[in-house]
């Protein structure tokens, strides 16, 4: 991402400080006891893959990071899990979870994927720890993924509020609801950089990691046939750590602000970064990424469909698809003397469509996607000078910046698994080398037999790599997913899974996964 200007005070604190204070529902007068050892829950689960190439992309997409680009990888994993729901009817609820994974051919040879303990107090969820988060109004099964607070990392350890369910405002016909989180945490992957660079190309100790996001649903999705609007922006910032650097050999370090307003102005998105304090081109505190999010949904008996749009930014140009542009001339050209903007084209962003069939077990779900990010508002960026007062905005470079390595985390990028991660690149380089590209995708999914379930995932993508290292010629990828799941009845669950990629974004891959799984349940279960 290049240099940035936002001024957008008081955007990012959305719904979530203060937790609403309304009636949960009790039971018998045990209202305010929780368990901590009611509806405890396993799992066991090994994988193993073996591909001609790299792991295909969606066998190894999407995943938390828990994935390889191996020709061969596995792991065995164990995790158990309180979840809160289990104290849903009590004014105060507790859960934890742990979840450990050994493996082979990754990198790293142990990871801890989940690890955390979380309290409610009616609506409103304290979570310390790793945790997995699912993504916003998009289905995790079918899409090609969010591009802001995605699902293709790793979790960061982290301490998160939240609102995490739609709380109805007690008004206006209870028509409106709202949910959202604020969340601060500490990225894990200092080993891996290193061992990745060989400290000779950028990399970043101790980097932390900051996200907030708020939704509004208009509309009464508990009627039987229902319309409904929802929503919302999605923002995170990587910041403070220690940062390295490398021109032309020579290492230049880069300390980030790690005091409690380095903390406050990733909050409220201003400041800047070390080497611009005091300049005329300071730009905002950290590596800031975001997204604005929608979603229509009309609810039938017997089917749902629904629109929605994920429209991702890094920058004040294409957060507001404005940039101020009203300076004086001579000794006033740093002075805003005019009410005048420049408009950029709304450019990029993912649409997509997702059909519900209620009573079909043979076809469940439908997702159509399309995603461009070719626009980045434009291919020129020049910051204005006393003798050339012209600025514009253009090449945001998505998912990069010129001082962290990027929206990344242990090679895989936190947002759309669609822009090329850093785990592919062969040069010791952390950073995303295709991010201009288009993209076609298409999921469905359902149940061949009352114990076999499938999934289908498809997907075309041109790319030009990027607006400073662009490819010679366009490139092209196709990459397909087929998958069978058995359910057994005991439990037992049986994944097998084939994949395939063409094309010169990530090469010529095949691959087959296999992977079992038993869960069960641990401790006393309540009676009704």
């Amino acid at each position: 991402m290049k240099k940035r200007n936002y001024n957008i005070q008081a955007i990012s604190a959305i719904f979530v400080i203060s937790t609403p204070h309304v009636a949960i529902a009790q039971t018998d007068g045990e209202a305010d006891k929780c368990d901590i050892s009611d509806h405890i829950t396993y799992m066991y689960e090994a994988q193993t893959s073996a591909s001609s190439g790299k792991t295909p992309l969606w066998l190894n997409a999407n995943k938390y990071g828990l994935s390889s680009l191996d020709e061969a990888n596995g792991y065995v994993r164990v995790a158990m899990e309180k979840p809160l729901l289990t104290d849903s009817a009590h004014a105060l609820g507790l859960g934890y979870g742990f979840d450990v994974a050994l493996l082979g051919n990754y990198t790293s040879t142990v990871a801890i994927q989940q690890a955390f303990v979380e309290g409610r107090w009616l609506h409103g969820v304290l979570t310390v720890g790793s945790k997995y988060y699912p993504m916003e109004l998009k289905n995790s099964q079918l899409s090609s993924g969010s591009q802001t607070l995605g699902i293709n990392a790793r979790p960061i350890p982290q301490v998160r509020l939240a609102l995490p369910d739609y709380w109805t405002l007690p008004f206006a016909g209870r028509l409106f609801h709202i949910k959202g989180h604020i969340a601060y945490g500490k990225m894990t992957d200092d080993n891996w950089q290193h061992s990745f660079t060989g400290r000779t190309s950028k990399y970043s100790d101790d980097v932390l990691y900051h996200s907030k996001a708020g939704y509004i649903m208009v509309g009464k999705p508990e009627q039987p046939r229902s319309l409904t609007l929802e929503v919302g922006l999605e923002m995170a910032t990587q910041f403070g750590g220690t940062n390295h650097e490398f021109i032309n050999g020579t290492e230049t370090i880069v300390k980030g602000n790690t005091g409690i307003g380095g903390f406050f102005k990733v909050l409220f998105p201003g400041g800047s970064d070390s080497p611009y304090q005091g300049t005329v081109y300071e730009s905002v505190e950290g590596n800031t990424v975001g997204s604005w999010v929608g979603r229509l949904t009309y609810n039938h008996d017997t089917w749902s469909l629904a629109a929605y749009i994920d429209k991702f930014f890094e920058d004040h140009s294409a957060m507001f698809l404005l940039d101020y542009d009203g300076y004086g001339t001579g000794d006033e050209w740093n002075v805003k003397k005019d009410n005048k903007y420049l408009l950029y084209d709304f450019g990029d962003c993912l649409v997509g469509l997702e059909l519900k069939l209620k009573n079909c077990t043979l076809l469940r779900g439908v997702v159509a996607e399309y995603i461009t990010t070719k626009y980045q508002s434009g291919s020129i960026y020049h910051d204005r000078t006393e003798s050339n007062q012209v600025h514009i905005g253009g090449k945001d470079n998505y998912y990069n910046h010129h001082i962290y390595p990027g929206w990344q985390h242990w090679g895989m990028v936190m947002g759309n698994p669609l822009y090329r991660s850093p785990i592919y690149n062969d040069d010791g380089q952390v950073n995303c080398q295709n991010n201009r590209f288009t993209a076609y995708h298409l999921g469905f999914n359902g149940s061949v037999t009352p114990c076999v379930d499938y999934r289908v995932l498809a997907t075309y993508q041109e790319g030009w790599g990027t607006y400073n290292f662009p490819f010679n010629k366009k490139r092209t990828n196709t990459s397909v997913m087929v998958e069978a799941v058995y359910n057994h009845r005991h439990d037992w669950m049986i994944t097998t899974a084939l994949g395939m990629d063409t094309g010169r974004l990530i090469g010529n891959n095949f691959g087959l996964q296999l992977t079992f799984r038993k869960t069960g349940l641990w401790g006393k279960k309540k009676t009704e």
